[in-house]
């Protein structure tokens, strides 16, 4: 993310992400000194079950309702965090500074919403989308993610606007 220029050190979003083969049950998987873990805020995230808002939602893209035909995993219904293998917990460290006053906690608290409701859509979609990357080689990968830079690179020169709102 880009900071505008007279926000200066004002501002600061920072994600970082561990995928590691358990069910999230690390307590400082992203090791952080003892007084930043005094401030860390907890949030699970169930693909299979937690809320989506009406916008963000899609049957194909359900993980409740789906079923790979490639690999047989889904739907995800029940305890299935408990009782699903393989499985992949994806840690997600969000450091949100907005240095303004009067604004700071409001800015702060609508950025940590949306990027859950961002994790929680895409996550949804990857599980959902198993069949169409599943089994892709390292050079299939790198050769998707060529073409999909060239496509954003076209969209920001000559498309419109798009992306996620964050109202709800």
């Amino acid at each position: 993310i880009t900071n505008p220029g007279y926000m200066k050190d004002g501002f600061f979003v920072c994600i970082e992400t561990m995928h590691c083969p358990d069910r999230g049950d690390q307590e400082n998987v992203h090791e952080l000194p003892p007084e930043k873990l005094k401030m860390r805020e907890v949030e699970f995230i169930d693909i299979g079950s937690d809320p989506v808002i009406a916008k963000d939602y899609k049957e194909t893209e359900d993980p409740s309702k789906f079923k790979s035909e490639k690999t047989g995993r889904g739907p995800l219904t029940g305890n299935w965090r408990d009782t699903v293998d393989p499985v992949m917990c994806a840690y997600k460290l969000v450091t949100v500074e907005f240095k303004w006053l009067g604004l700071q906690t409001r800015v702060e608290h609508f950025i940590q919403s949306t990027e859950r409701r961002l994790f929680l859509k895409f996550h949804r979609e990857v599980f959902c989308w198993i069949d169409q990357w599943y089994g892709l080689t390292m050079a299939d990968i790198r050769k998707m993610e060529e073409e999909t830079k060239k496509e954003l690179q076209a969209q920001i020169a000559e498309g419109e606007v798009r992306g996620t709102l964050g109202d709800d």
